[in-house]
């Protein structure tokens, strides 16, 4: 099994695409996550981009605004299509809210469903704090009521909501792993979705908790004959990256860890 390595947009936004493709190309990724423009100028530069550097591409929806749920899944409808017409190799879909109910929610994940099918593109519903999979347990009773769904393993944000290590909902988490079809290779820890460095000993544990949740994933992946999986590595910018009061200086480099997370789950893929 192939695994391919995709590089967030997310906190390189101050880059154009071609000088952010060319430095994702020479860093040893596979292509690249992020949304698609509206703008068809925006749009052109960063499928350009893609081309020139031979980079593929995971789409990202994360723009869950609106309140009402009539303007929402007419938003989430346009932003799909959007993304689907841009030829992803999938989506990771920030789908619905934590408040919707199970109906409206399941409402989303039928329109996904509807448009993947049309398409030819799969869509992986991220497993996201304030979104429909905001938690394990609450994840474990929408998998098990809609058997076709499957998600973006983040389970740091999993973490946070349930401030601990997901000990005590084993079951849910092995759910969640044979319903995976793409991981976002963040750290974690019981009171926030990112650890400040995880190449730092002292988040060794938590480190090691989700290198066991992945390991997971690729091992039913390979079990089941899948020809590729796809894995983004996703340490984020600020404020999700914990920086120094007053001066607001990053902690640790988001560019040089996102890195090591791909070096080391290369790696373990061996």
């Amino acid at each position: 099994m192939t695994v391919q390595f995709f590089c967030p947009r997310w906190g390189q936004e101050h880059e154009t695409y071609d000088a952010f493709c060319r430095k994702v190309k020479d860093a040893g990724y596979d292509g690249i996550e992020a949304p698609v423009p509206d703008d068809e100028r925006e749009k052109e530069a960063m499928m350009n981009a893609l081309s020139r550097y031979d980079l593929l591409l995971v789409g990202q929806y994360y723009q869950s605004f609106e309140k009402d749920f009539q303007q929402h899944i007419a938003a989430y409808e346009k932003h799909l299509r959007n993304l689907m017409e841009a030829k992803p190799v999938k989506i990771d879909s920030q789908t619905g809210k934590d408040y919707y109910s199970f109906d409206q929610n399941k409402a989303l994940f039928d329109l996904a469903e509807k448009l993947s099918a049309e398409y030819g593109i799969p869509v992986a519903h991220e497993t996201h704090r304030n979104k429909a999979l905001f938690s394990a347990h609450n994840t474990q009773s929408i998998l098990e009521q809609v058997p076709q769904l499957s998600i973006t393993a983040d389970f740091s944000h999993w973490c946070t909501v349930a401030e601990s290590l997901l000990e005590d909902q084993a079951d849910a988490l092995a759910l969640a792993c044979r319903r995976a079809i793409h991981v976002h290779a963040r750290v974690g820890h019981e009171e926030a979705p990112q650890v400040n460095d995880p190449r730092s000993p002292e988040w060794e544990r938590q480190l090691n908790a989700h290198l066991r949740w992945w390991d997971a994933i690729l091992e039913h992946h390979r079990e089941r004959g899948a020809s590729t999986m796809t894995v983004t590595p996703e340490f984020g910018p600020l404020p999700y990256m914990p920086a120094m009061p007053y001066t607001r200086e990053p902690l640790a480099s988001q560019w040089d860890i996102n890195i090591h997370m791909m070096h080391l789950l290369k790696q373990r893929c061996r």
